[in-house]
């Protein structure tokens, strides 16, 4: 008898709930699978509203859960983004490890509930056992984000749960994902989990994670009025007798990579663990010494200056930044956590308590000016409790702190005390500090919608608020010669659908792709050829696909992209995974077309000097010369080729992307 693969449907607006069983390779491989079957196929939610409850929410882990293997319970989450109203994946570390103890492999959020509610999944030995609706009074809920437990925001309302639920927490040990603020009054909310020790109630140190770009935790509290989701219990997993067996997983890291399976897998993850010729581990201890003056800083207005310049804002955040952390977190004391699932790299760095990673610390510190790691540290923090995405808020932080700075704004009209500064050439470390405060006040600002600017940005996106942003201040767009979407980076999907890069210098995020703001793309700072590039990027996108589908944390890629069509002849699937990932894509993009949110060509400046800028950097003579000539012309014609070569490589409709 096959795989099966079971799904938990939640209908939080009746209160009802069942179960159903996929095949398994026949009808789904995965949680991504699901998600894009569910809302193509089933729930056709491209033809509503993004806050519709049509938009289900579809959380679930691998087929590979329960199996001997490290890095295999990352929890995927499939949904509507409210900023590019087209398909996403948004995924959480090690969550599944106690979320689909809950009796299935994956939960499905359907409906909308009448009031604010907390669902409750427990499972037993032969599945789920039972599903509870509590509902929250709204005033209830915003005085716990005030404060409950020595925490705010999203972190409270765990902390409160993990109480007020302490029989549930301690019989079941579940993982509580939650939303924050951010997730009811912006288009940017997280789901925010912390692991709770289920004797104590008390947050596990560093296990603090998110599955946020997207914006997943904006639809679960908008379209479905559902503020939490604890799964747990005692059901477990059972792949496959040959995947639970360490010989077998061994034989086959031999037979591929001419190694046994642990030394695949410690050698597949020096970076994140620790790199002894950095003396530091983890994406942030590694990054920065790595890339360098490739790093996107003042709002990416660093790809516009000189290398020796660039260098010098490098060595302030190496100095500042990097070296307190390394000095802590490495060479003092190893307090390293895992995500929440038993893995020899423990990727979780901690500094002081927080739990730090590359992306929301770049983007609350160098993205914005800032290079005290202590200012980043609390602003990260804020942006946490919030619930907000931390790579997306960096984004809408930098450019309106940018408009500001240059004049399209005023201060009083984002509700910042004074005008930022934003000089990288003249400005200091302690002159670019004071966009601490300022960036704090628009975060706060954002939730409350605390001016008439903040209300527009929080409600529509950064794209739709540009535009309209371009109308209110007709006038200032006219005498500075500088439209408000041309401060930020972004790649526009259909008429209002957007999505911001992450924090990279690098093109693979701004090409004509189906899925933006995520790792599926090639995401280094290189410039090549159109073809030659779309075909790396189709590559990277395959894989990227059968990862998040196998529940996989991407820090494993190394070990699993080589050993994966084996594993899965381990697990008696006769399958072609590289042309399942194909196949899949194409159904993205079909829902894609359908919803009318096609990708669309650059429409930001800054945007398209993201490949400007980075031919120069990489020398690439030819192409230097044509922007130099017609810089509109050439971006368009590498993005119009690069469409082309993608859509034969993985095909798609010759006219996936709107140019």
């Amino acid at each position: 008898m096959g795989m099966k693969y079971r799904v938990l449907f939640i209908d939080v607006g009746n209160r009802s709930w069942r179960v159903k069983e996929y095949d398994v390779p026949k009808e789904v491989l995965g949680p991504v699978d699901l998600g894009v079957k569910l809302h193509l196929e089933h729930y056709e939610s491209w033809k509503h509203d993004v806050f519709h409850p049509s938009n289900a929410v579809v959380m679930g882990g691998g087929i590979f859960m329960g199996a001997r293997m490290f890095g295999v319970h990352r929890l995927a989450t499939v949904f509507r983004s409210p900023e590019s109203r087209v398909l996403h994946v948004s995924t959480m570390g090690g969550a599944a490890y106690k979320f689909c103890r809950c009796g299935a492999h994956a939960v499905v959020i359907e409906g909308r509930a009448h009031r604010p509610t907390i669902v409750l999944v427990r499972g037993g030995r032969d599945g789920v056992e039972s599903v509870e609706f509590h509902e929250v009074y709204e005033e209830q809920l915003w005085d716990v984000y005030k404060y409950y437990g020595g925490y705010k925001g999203a972190y409270a309302l765990i902390k409160w749960i993990a109480d007020r639920f302490r029989s549930f927490i301690e019989s079941s040990s579940p993982r509580i994902i939650a939303v924050g603020p951010a997730a009811l009054r912006t288009v940017y909310g997280a789901l925010v989990s912390v692991d709770v020790d289920p004797k104590t109630g008390s947050f596990i140190e560093g296990s603090e994670d998110f599955a946020a770009r997207g914006s997943p935790g904006s639809i679960l509290a908008r379209a479905h009025n559902v503020i939490a989701v604890a799964a747990g219990g005692s059901w477990a997993p059972q792949p496959p007798e040959k995947l639970r067996d360490v010989k077998e997983l061994d034989e086959i890291a031999r037979k591929i990579l001419g190694k046994g399976f642990m030394e695949a897998v410690t050698g597949a993850g020096k970076k994140y663990r620790y790199d002894p010729s950095i003396g530091a581990g983890g994406t942030f201890g590694v990054n920065y010494p790595h890339y360098r003056e490739l790093l996107p800083t003042f709002n990416f207005n660093s790809m516009y200056l000189d290398k020796e310049v660039r260098k010098k804002i490098v060595e302030y955040v190496l100095e500042r930044y990097w070296k307190p952390f390394k000095i802590e977190v490495f060479d003092k004391a190893r307090n390293w956590r895992t995500c929440g699932e038993p893995c020899p790299f423990a990727c979780k760095k901690v500094w002081r308590g927080k739990k730090v990673d590359y992306e929301p610390f770049q983007g609350f510190g160098p993205l914005i000016g800032i290079v005290d790691l202590e200012y980043g540290a609390e602003l990260v923090d804020i942006v946490d409790q919030l619930g907000f995405d931390a790579i997306g808020t960096s984004h809408v932080v930098a450019w309106l702190l940018e408009a500001v700075y240059r004049g399209l704004l005023a201060p009083e009209e984002v509700g910042i005390a004074t005008r930022p500064n934003l000089d990288p050439i003249m400005g200091t470390p302690e002159q670019w500090s004071v966009n601490y405060l300022l960036a704090r006040q628009v975060l706060e600002g954002l939730v409350e919608h605390s001016t008439e600017v903040l209300r527009i940005v929080a409600e529509k996106g950064i794209r739709a608020a540009a535009k309209e942003l371009d109308k209110r201040f007709e006038e200032r767009v006219k005498r500075l010669g500088v439209r408000f979407e041309d401060l930020v980076v972004y790649l526009p999907f259909g008429e209002d659908g957007y999505m911001t890069p992450n924090l990279y210098w690098a093109p693979g995020f701004l090409s004509p792709i189906a899925m933006s703001g995520k790792y599926w793309t090639y995401y280094a700072a290189t410039f090549a050829e159109p073809e030659e590039f779309a075909k790396t990027v189709a590559h990277r996108a395959l894989m990227e696909y059968l990862d998040d589908n196998s529940g996989l944390c991407r820090f494993h890629r190394g070990w699993f992209e080589k050993l994966a069509s084996e594993l899965a002849k381990l697990a008696g699937m006769d399958v072609n995974l590289v042309e399942h990932a194909k196949e899949m894509y194409r159904k993205i993009v079909e829902y894609e077309i359908k919803a009318g949110y096609r990708p669309r060509f650059l429409e930001s400046s800054k945007a398209k000097d993201v490949f400007v800028t980075i031919a120069k950097e990489m020398g690439a003579t030819e192409w230097i010369q044509r922007f130099s000539v017609d810089k509109e012309g050439a971006v368009k014609e590498w993005w119009s080729r690069f469409a082309k070569t993608f859509a034969q490589t993985l095909g798609l409709p010759e006219d996936y992307a709107e140019i």
